[in-house]
């Protein structure tokens, strides 16, 4: 199953492991992976910028427990400079880690 795939004005991206949909903004793609981290990769040769571990408990902003997992679903979206994903898969078999957290970055 393929989620999705992504374009710039030059190239074409597409997710070739784990099948979670890739997000692109000029120069970087971003791609989450089954082990739940989530990685940058510059767009003109493939090489990782920014990599963050998901896969670990999360203190949250109104206390319910959160756990990072598998990222196996919608790319990231990325708006004013922001990013926000989920992290946590709940859904088929196999190797997928259920999680429940909403994670959010700031380019500073």
């Amino acid at each position: 199953m393929e989620w999705g795939s992504a374009v710039d004005a030059e190239r074409a991206y597409f997710p070739v492991a784990d099948f979670p949909a890739v997000t692109v903004i000029p120069g970087v793609v971003f791609s989450g992976s089954n082990d739940g981290a989530l990685r940058a990769y510059e767009t003109a040769n493939g090489q990782i910028v920014w990599e963050f571990d998901s896969n670990r408990e999360f203190d949250t902003v109104n206390g319910v427990k959160a756990n990072g997992a598998s990222m196996n679903g919608a790319g990231p979206t990325i708006v004013d400079g922001m990013l926000y994903i989920n992290s946590g898969y709940r859904g088929g078999a196999g190797s997928f880690r259920a999680g429940n957290v909403l994670l959010a970055f700031r380019v500073d």
